[in-house]
């Protein structure tokens, strides 16, 4: 037995052989280039800390930066026909689902879930546009409408939060006619007198822009976030002249009328707060516990001469 080769080098070389780094433990900012780490990034809610770029964030991470203590309570969705038209391109319609519900862990486009804001219960839907690219099919549109009806019942305020690449073509007319149905959903929280607030991430687009992501009493926008029905390269190639400098992205559209605020993920959440509660007319919310009237500092007390 030749110890040298058998046993000294294969130790060498363990010692320094490179130790293969896993792929999902950096990521590359879209915008920026730089690398960053996954923990700091999702820390930071996908936002680059030297950009701040915010890339794409799933339902289920927004939501638990979103509700008090991250807690909220998943609102059930009716399934629909599964694979209603036979669907076949590359791939089976059925296939393409199991490998969206295997990549994100999540069981279609958009999460339904309910707690509280600020101490103010509400009712929330987000779109996830790693699913799919977010298309609305009818699952999307049964996931509006188990909102809007939680939402109506438990007389809290409705928050969409909107993701998508448009209706999904697999489902053909059938994902087309949920515009209609996501936009009856949204009058029936109107008409019972209750806050409908939308905040448009990257990318809305669309039947979804020209359904329940327009329809806000509220309209928010993440910074940078592409809003349209038709992307600009079509419009460019359709009217053969060069689009404005940041056509159709959320400052853009601010200026020009069709939003009412932008804002920093970071501070979405108190931003929500604080416009739930004053559409909802409820009082401020008081932090610590505040002293009763007569006892604060230096005030009479009862029997006392003033």
């Amino acid at each position: 037995m030749n110890w040298i080769t058998n046993y000294v080098r294969p130790k060498i070389n363990s010692l320094f052989s490179r130790r293969e780094v896993p792929d999902n433990l950096w990521r590359k900012c879209d915008a920026c280039g730089t690398m960053l780490f996954h923990r700091e990034l999702s820390d930071a809610l996908n936002v680059c800390p030297n950009c701040q770029h915010h890339m794409p964030i799933s339902p289920r991470e927004r939501f638990k930066a979103l509700f008090d203590g991250g807690l909220f309570v998943e609102v059930p969705v009716p399934d629909p026909i599964p694979d209603p038209l036979g669907f076949k391109d590359e791939k089976r319609y059925a296939e393409r689902l199991r490998d969206a519900r295997r990549k994100t862990g999540e069981h279609e486009a958009m999460l339904v879930a309910e707690g509280e804001i600020g101490g103010l219960r509400a009712v929330c839907a987000g779109q996830d546009f790693s699913f799919m690219g977010g298309s609305m099919g009818m699952a999307v549109g049964n996931a509006m409408i188990a909102a809007a009806e939680r939402a109506v019942e438990r007389k809290a305020p409705l928050v969409v939060f909107s993701a998508a690449g448009g209706a999904r073509m697999q489902e053909g007319i059938l994902s087309l006619m949920q515009m209609p149905r996501t936009t009856v959903a949204v009058q029936m929280v109107k008409e019972a007198g209750l806050p409908y607030v939308v905040v448009l991430t990257h990318p809305t687009t669309g039947g979804v822009t020209a359904s329940y992501a327009m329809l806000g009493d509220v309209q928010i926008a993440e910074p940078g976030a592409l809003i349209c029905f038709a992307g600009p390269r079509v419009i460019e190639q359709t009217i053969r002249e060069k689009l404005p400098e940041g056509f159709q992205r959320a400052e853009y559209l601010l200026e020009h009328g069709m939003l009412d605020r932008v804002t920093h993920r970071h501070q979405l959440r108190d931003e929500l707060a604080q416009i739930l509660r004053l559409l909802t007319k409820a009082p401020p919310r008081s932090h610590g516990d505040l002293p009763a009237p007569g006892d604060e500092q230096g005030a009479p007390a009862e029997g006392d001469e003033a």
